[in-house]
């Protein structure tokens, strides 16, 4: 039995197909949302649209931006001898609220899952590459999950740029296994940064 007219229940099926919203909270949202004023309503809807317009990847790392490069990448004080690999935003992010990190980045976009069919091909490593290329980097941290995706990967990663000669580190284990980053504290991945181990 539908308790709600047609639009209402399309909001709340739209809201939650997002990811981390279930049913509750989509209905939560849903009522707010009809309860703002429509010049609220249509401001946010606004800024939906205009993000999702306007938002593209870093020439750089392949961070979210709305410029050609992101602020990290554009930075003149950050140290461009170092490149953290990170899976996702989210977990530059919680690299970056440690507030002591002061290198580079690069944004995978994903991980290495033969069983989700996500190959080599189909995350940012070409970029990863092509970054390389001169001499300035002297160190990749490879800062992927401690899953079985992020440890795929980083071992893809390491074997891939071997070659280049440059010096390869993995993040220390005070990540536990089958966490994501996004979720970790800022001391744990302190630790895990300062712990790193050569690859």
């Amino acid at each position: 039995m539908d308790l709600y007219s047609g639009y209402i229940n399309k909001l709340i099926d739209e809201l939650a197909a997002l990811p981390g919203i279930g049913g509750k909270s989509a209905q939560r949202l849903a009522f707010y949302i009809i309860g703002m004023s429509p010049a609220r309503v249509r401001k946010l809807s606004e800024t939906i649209l205009s993000a999702k317009e306007h938002v593209c990847y870093c020439h750089e790392c392949q961070n979210l931006t709305d410029s050609e490069l992101c602020p990290i990448c554009s930075n003149p004080s950050r140290d461009k001898s170092t490149i953290m690999v990170v899976e996702n935003p989210r977990d530059l992010a919680a690299y970056e609220r440690t507030g002591k990190y002061n290198g580079l980045y690069h944004v995978l976009h994903g991980a290495i899952s033969p069983m989700l069919g996500v190959g080599p091909g189909d995350i940012k490593l070409k970029e990863l590459i092509e970054r390389l290329r001169g001499d300035q980097v002297k160190e990749v941290i490879i800062a992927t999950n401690s899953n079985l995706e992020g440890e795929t990967t980083a071992m893809y990663i390491s074997k891939l740029i071997r070659p280049a000669g440059v010096k390869t580190t993995r993040i220390a284990s005070g990540v536990p296994v089958g966490g994501d980053l996004e979720y970790i504290d800022e001391m744990t991945l302190l630790r895990a940064l300062e712990g790193r181990t050569e690859m």
